[in-house]
């Protein structure tokens, strides 16, 4: 759970370094460039999607019930997180506590959609999570993801 929890804030942090002007070499994929392959990927998997306006697709699964979580909440999740070759990079059994201003923008961006007890599936281009830094060796740069949430508390 420390390992998510991690990788979820340092993400978001990295996120935020990494800009088309960085002198490193790391070059963002555009949502653009991505689109074709998240579609691909919801058609695959028969996930019967909504697009938001920041690329970010979507399907609620379930909309839960009482208020939204804000982004000074802090939400309890379980959750599966996948590449699109089915690597399923990281998982929760039992529900983790985070800040959601401290999570990836895709998720800043799709977990409000739910409310306490939704489920919503989440396929995120890589700008809106890991861009171009990759996460560790277990996400690769410019990689699209893809996780299913359950929002079990919203504090």
């Amino acid at each position: 759970m420390k390992k998510v929890l991690g990788l979820l804030l340092v993400g978001s942090v990295l996120l935020n370094s990494c800009s088309k002007s960085d002198t490193s070499g790391c070059k963002p994929a555009s949502v653009a460039s991505e689109k074709a392959q998240m579609v691909a990927y919801c058609s695959a998997n028969g996930i019967n999607y909504t697009e938001d306006v920041s690329g970010l697709l979507y399907e609620i699964i379930a909309p839960g019930s009482g208020p939204a979580p804000a982004i000074t909440s802090t939400i309890s999740v379980v959750y599966t997180g996948k590449l699109f070759n089915g690597t399923t990079f990281d998982a929760t059994a039992n529900p983790i506590s985070l800040p959601l201003s401290g999570v990836i923008d895709g998720w800043k961006i799709g977990i409000p959609f739910i409310k306490k007890g939704g489920r919503i599936k989440l396929i995120i281009p890589s700008a809106l999570a890991y861009s171009c830094t990759g996460a560790g060796a277990s996400i690769p740069p410019n990689t699209p993801l893809y996780f299913d949430v359950t929002l079990t508390d919203v504090k």
